[in-house]
């Protein structure tokens, strides 16, 4: 096998004009419809779980001075952050929900001229 015309060959491959493919756009139009609520979902869990950790950083006394104060303060800031992550799963489910419905026709189209083909 003469590898220096294997080597010419992948790199012309490299440079030659791509030709787009349905499936490609399929993927890129499902991954566009569940980009935003991926987003959302794990930029509003790392917040509230980061928020919780303070809240019991304050209630265990650790920081805040040790004073009852901010104990009482972490408390709330706790229940918070809990609230929050607990929500976060139906929130990212309603906007995906929502991106799916708006990509929903040009996703079905093309997947129905792929399966004609």
């Amino acid at each position: 096998m003469n590898t220096d015309k294997a080597y010419a060959e992948k790199i012309a491959s490299e440079y030659a004009p791509k030709e787009t493919r349905k499936v490609v756009a399929l993927k890129k139009l499902d991954s566009r419809a569940k980009l935003p609520a991926n987003i959302f979902a794990y930029t509003f869990g790392i917040l509230m779980a980061l928020l919780l950790g303070v809240g019991m950083c304050l209630s265990m006394k650790v920081i805040g001075g040790g004073s009852t104060f901010f104990a009482a303060v972490g408390v709330v800031v706790g229940v918070i952050g809990i609230a929050g992550v607990s929500v976060n799963y139906a929130i990212y489910k309603k906007l995906l929900e929502n991106s799916k419905k708006k990509y929903s026709a040009d996703i079905i189209a093309l997947a129905n001229q792929i399966a004609a083909e």
